[in-house]
């Protein structure tokens, strides 16, 4: 079994669609910037609950911003030429890793070892 590169692509241009939309929905640019406009409410007595809401905002956007770099590297690997191929060992990472988890970036052997 090969890795299907133009699959990979397409999968992972969908997948960062659909972080970018959720990104978006959490009132947060591409970037993870919050945008001027998200509201957390005005009055004092929702100051506390607005200040644990923004928090949790920010983690949410945090953790989609590392899925979106994931994403991206794994689209940038594809564009060198080195897509599949393991960070840490330099071996192939193989396909059905590749499609199980497209952003891959170590092989089973050298994630193992790292765990």
């Amino acid at each position: 079994m090969t890795i299907n590169y133009d699959a990979a692509r397409a999968e992972l241009h969908d997948e960062r669609a659909k972080i970018v939309h959720q990104l978006d929905e959490l009132g947060a640019t591409e970037k993870g910037e919050l945008k001027a406009d998200t509201d957390f409410g005005d009055g004092f007595a929702d100051a506390a609950a607005a200040t644990a809401e923004r928090t949790e905002v920010l983690g949410l956007v945090e953790n989609l911003m590392i899925l979106l770099g994931d994403v991206d590297q794994a689209l940038n690997d594809l564009d060198e030429g080195h897509y599949g191929v393991c960070n840490n060992c330099g071996k192939d990472i193989g396909a059905a890793r590749m499609e199980a988890r497209p952003t891959s970036t170590l092989c089973v052997e050298c994630k193992s070892n790292k765990s």
